[in-house]
């Protein structure tokens, strides 16, 4: 199917829609452990989101071939109106979702606006529904109970470790100069000795310090931050191959025209996710950040680990898995370790009653859309 300058556009539009729903998952940890602000968080999870979207271009192929040939049977006349009108149905849902400031998952809404679109295209015998249920319905149900199972499991260990580990600075020993530590029975030990020239040294903040030496120092905030950015990363590799495969909507092969088409395609995906994650990303992430439960530093730390292993993992393999559930999951499986109390169970309600409308009300915004264009495209 030739690609048209309308389906590019509403491609752009899906993707700063994504943008303002999404940046929030991968930030709202550094915000509500109160580490920085909305703004620095925002322009983090920004950078970082861009980053993925560009490395999806090498290896989120498998992801691409899914959402552009794997939902309808091969061998079907497309409709020029077919992808405008799943992209339509897909970014009018995310976008009024963040307006309300409910996360929602980008991957719900493209998978019901493909449901919806192709059934009244072709009829349910033209959807390939193995791919619909194995591939996109299976992952999307059980990534919510791995992430907070897996945040039950990682956060005992980062606390533990938290609480043995000052962190480490990195400082520039003076020439001529030794670093001594003295234990409990008066004896001393040399840790570090500079002979003519100084020579850079790693060790716990209290002995630089103790020894007057300053430099950048590593702690859990800085893990925290990292961890962050990996989880913005990690969500754009997951997101912008099913993005940007509405272009190929009914290749066979899923193959670009050219490398150069293919680099544009995913720029353009990067460039319009990171403008509406800059633009509108606070609405959402202030829910995430102070209305599902309040966290500290390691428990912040604790969920984007859990997000960005999942998530980086299953756009690999292929397993369109949401953003938003893994993250939201592993934000409440954090506070359920501090007891069912510490949970706001009526934004959790509010977010799962969106989650379970968001490919229904897709499908049928779709369909709509698809009703408009078939008759004027």
């Amino acid at each position: 199917m030739e690609c048209s300058a309308l389906t590019l556009t509403l491609i752009l539009v899906l993707s700063f829609a994504n943008g303002t729903n999404d940046v929030s998952k991968a930030i709202a940890t550094l915000v509500g452990s109160g580490i920085t602000t909305y703004r620095t968080a925002i322009a983090w999870g920004t950078v970082w989101t861009m980053v993925g979207a560009g490395i999806a271009a090498v290896v989120a192929t498998a992801m691409v071939k899914i959402f552009s040939s794997g939902f309808f049977q091969p061998n079907l006349a497309i409709p020029s109106a077919l992808a405008p009108a799943i992209l339509s149905g897909a970014f009018l849902w995310v976008l009024i979702a963040s307006r309300t400031g409910l996360p929602v998952s980008t991957t719900h809404a493209l998978t019901g606006s493909l449901a919806g679109a192709g059934l009244l295209a072709f009829g349910s015998e033209g959807l390939i529904w193995s791919t619909v249920l194995k591939k996109i319905t299976l992952p999307l149900l059980l990534s919510p109970f791995l992430a907070l199972g897996l945040s039950l499991f990682v956060h005992p260990l980062i606390k533990s470790i938290a609480t043995r580990w000052e962190g480490v600075c990195v400082c520039l020993m003076p020439q001529h100069r030794a670093l001594v530590t003295i234990d409990a029975h008066g004896h001393t030990r040399t840790l570090f000795q500079a002979g003519g020239m100084a020579i850079p040294i790693a060790t716990v903040p209290s002995q630089c310090e103790r020894a007057g030496l300053s430099g950048p120092t590593v702690g859990l905030d800085s893990i925290h931050w990292l961890s962050s950015g990996l989880v913005s990363l990690a969500r754009g590799t997951n997101d912008a191959p099913k993005i940007a495969a509405m272009l190929l909507l009914g290749s066979s092969t899923a193959m670009w025209p050219s490398t150069a088409w293919q680099v544009l395609a995913f720029a353009g995906v990067a460039m319009a996710m990171g403008i509406g994650s800059y633009w509108g990303g606070r609405r959402v992430t202030a829910v995430l950040a102070e209305s599902v439960t309040r966290m500290n530093h390691a428990e912040g730390l604790s969920a984007n680990l859990t997000t960005s292993s999942l998530v980086m993992l299953s756009g690999v393999l292929g397993l369109p898995v949401s953003t938003t559930h893994v993250s939201s999951s592993a934000i409440v499986g954090i506070g359920l370790l501090r007891g069912s109390a510490s949970v706001r169970w009526t934004t959790v309600r509010e977010m799962a009653l969106a989650w379970i409308v968001t490919v229904p009300v897709s499908a049928i915004l779709a369909c709509l859309a698809y009703f408009i264009f078939s008759r004027t495209l």
